[in-house]
């Protein structure tokens, strides 16, 4: 309510602002209650030409000129002060009603001489203004995504630069507004040892409205449901609580260093809030409410079998009929990344009689017409030994990857039936993300020191999978993804680099991000 009421404040106070500021330049101040025709007489009030109208019609690029027609409102009062015009962009709501309750007079600019500034006030001026227009589309418009790992491919590869849409699913308000602007969650160049941002002032999630909502097949940006405690040392590529799980929770906590990729790093122990935990980008498979279940590396949900997306990706064995070729080159013309390449050969070295790679069906179908191809086979791991990595973790799940479930996703105000089978699903929904005190003793649950055997959620949730089906660490590794850890859909690929071949790759170059 907090967050609407500030919204509210915003607008109302540019509109109280703009009538005296007609008044005073002249012009009849209803004017400044019509949309749209109040933009028009503002920009002919500050002298500015014809194309800011145009300027005003471009999501992203109206919200840069709506501060600076701010700025350039203080001019036409002969307010010059960098301090000022800081101040009037940082806070318009306030500035524009001050300027107009103020005695300030009004100068029509197409009869004033305009005011020379030094070039490095015209330096600081360009510098304060984008930061704070860069801040403001950031956090409530849009974001630059860069696609990290293998994940997602191969609808989404590796060097893959995507325009994150964030009015999508709505803006979601910071929680930790106290940062530094522009960084996620370290600083750079420490090598992630030190925080960008501070814990004094922790607000409580909310989400404007946004055009839509999450939908089933989106590519959906969100922080690390798992990343809320951080080794520092391993950041978002191995969790603190897999760390906690294989080492011990007192290993982990003293590690002051830790093993990282043949190399000793330096570790801290954080824990960060949920808009500071890293990105993640996967396909969103199930929604709230929804029973889910993998079988034979098909997802069902409620029982009705999903297509896989086009161009998603399982592990092949892979065995060639022909001994003394380049395989490296032979697959690289195949479009197996070197990473996949490597990966394969790694198996070799331990024990695989074969190349097992991620390919798409329509990839592996060509491959087995190759002379040079003995055999392709598609790799699925069965059901039947507990694997410890796969959420939740319990010895009775004797799950696999490709084997999964049955899950129920839990959505907010439905009715959770809780038994001490499957607590284990939504201990994490319980204690850490909607903060209560969970506790079994003497086989039965409590909830904030009342016994319960139900629990219903605050918030939806939703099941994430990554396309390269054996290659993704997903809800299948750690669990629901809540509403309040989504960032925005991924809408477009703005740019792509192949750093297998260092060259771009045009094709892909405002293509969909979310395709299916």
């Amino acid at each position: 309510m907090i967050y609407d009421i500030l919204l509210i404040l915003y607008f109302v106070g540019c509109i109280f602002g703009l009538w005296f500021v007609f008044k005073k330049a002249g012009v009849e101040p209803w004017k400044a209650l019509i949309p749209i025709y109040n933009i028009v007489v503002w920009i002919k009030i500050c002298g500015k030409s014809w194309k800011w109208y145009i300027y005003f019609l471009i999501p992203a690029i109206n919200i840069f000129t709506f501060l600076l027609m701010v700025v350039e409102t203080a001019k036409v009062f002969y307010r010059y002060s960098f301090w000022e015009q800081t101040f009037s962009v940082i806070f318009p709501w306030f500035y524009l009603p001050l300027v107009g309750l103020n005695k300030w007079e009004y100068h029509d600019p197409t009869k004033e001489p305009p005011h020379k500034v030094s070039e490095l006030r015209d330096w600081l001026d360009a510098i304060v203004f984008a930061i704070v227009a860069a801040v403001i589309i950031r956090g409530m418009v849009l974001e630059f995504y860069n696609i990290p790992s293998s994940s997602m491919e191969k609808s989404l590869l590796t060097g893959d630069y995507l325009l994150v849409s964030k009015v999508a699913y709505g803006p979601r308000m910071s929680m930790t507004p106290l940062s530094l602007p522009l960084m996620h969650n370290v600083v750079p160049l420490t090598n992630g040892q030190v925080e960008s941002y501070v814990k004094w002032i922790e607000r409580p999630y909310h989400r404007y409205p946004g055009l839509g909502k999450v939908k089933r097949f989106d590519a959906v940006v969100f922080n690390f449901p798992d990343g809320d405690t951080v080794c520092t040392a391993w950041n978002s590529n191995r969790s603190y609580h897999s760390l906690v799980r294989e080492m011990g929770r007192e290993n982990v906590l003293n590690a002051d260093q830790m093993y990282v990729r043949d190399r000793m790093v330096k570790n801290k122990i954080r824990v960060r809030p949920v808009d500071k935990r890293e990105h993640f980008i996967k396909r969103c498979i199930g929604l709230p409410g929804e029973d889910l279940e993998i079988k034979d590396q098909t997802v069902y949900i409620n029982g009705n079998r999903l297509p896989n997306p086009t161009e998603s990706q399982v592990t092949h064995a892979v065995k060639f009929s022909m001994p003394g070729l380049n395989y490296h080159k032979i697959l690289d013309e195949e479009g197996v990344s070197n990473e996949d390449y490597e990966g394969a050969l790694y198996g070799l070295y331990n024990g695989n009689d074969a190349y097992e790679l991620p390919l798409t069906e329509l990839k592996a179908q060509e491959l087995r017409s190759r002379d040079y191809v003995a055999s392709v086979e598609k790799v699925v791991y069965p059901a039947g030994e507990w694997e410890r990595d796969l959420f939740p973790y319990t010895e009775e799940n004797t799950w696999s990857a490709d084997n999964y479930g049955p899950v129920h996703i839990p959505a907010k105000g439905e009715t959770l039936n809780l038994t001490l089978e499957n607590l284990p699903l939504y201990e994490r929904v319980i204690e850490v993300f909607e903060d209560n005190e969970l506790e079994v003793r003497n086989g039965k649950i409590f909830i904030n020191g009342k016994e319960t055997t139900t629990y219903t959620p605050k918030m939806d949730y939703y099941w994430m999978m990554g396309d390269n089906r054996h290659n993704s660490a997903d809800s299948r590794y750690w669990g629901f993804v809540p509403e309040n850890h989504i960032v925005g859909k991924a809408s477009l690929v703005m740019f792509s680099w192949d750093k297998d071949h260092k060259k771009p790759r045009w094709n892909r170059v405002f293509t969909s991000a979310s395709k299916f």
